[in-house]
């Protein structure tokens, strides 16, 4: 029996500072979407690793200084963490970061559309004390 459920899995990739760099991957996943054959259903945004993460904001100036500042107050960078103490890599903070944050977000989208808001886009988080490419998983689901 077919249902008429599709499942696409593309990926999106991205060059990274890190340091709570924040990376608008909007375009990028509308334009999967839109270009499926899919035109309802949810698309999942994963990201791989442990210290990068997915969310949505306003993504604007103000927000891009104000989040960075917010999780430095929440997770500092210069504290001591056992995870440093036990890899001696000094991304501690990372990984706190991420795990607060989480590595997936689920969109709705009807039409070929995302059912974002006005001022709402996809943006990854990269925590890790380096600069990194990251690729993020995107999986469409629907009909």
């Amino acid at each position: 029996m077919d249902t008429g459920m599709n499942v696409i899995t593309k990926e999106i990739v991205v060059s990274t500072r890190g340091n709570t760099d924040i990376i608008d991957i909007t375009k990028e996943a509308s334009e999967l979407v839109n270009q499926s054959s899919v035109q309802d259903g949810t698309v999942t945004f994963f990201i791989p690793g442990s210290t990068a993460g997915l969310t949505t904001i306003e993504y604007e100036p103000g927000l891009i200084k104000d989040l960075p500042e917010t999780f430095e107050e929440i997770a500092p960078s210069e504290r001591r963490y056992h995870h440093d103490d036990t890899w001696g890599d000094g991304n501690g903070h990372a990984h706190v970061r991420a795990a607060l944050l989480g590595p997936s977000l689920t969109v709705p989208f009807v039409r070929g559309r995302l059912t974002l808001g006005t001022w709402q886009q996809i943006v990854l988080l990269d925590f890790d004390n380096r600069s990194r490419q990251r690729h993020i998983v995107v999986q469409i689901m629907g009909e």
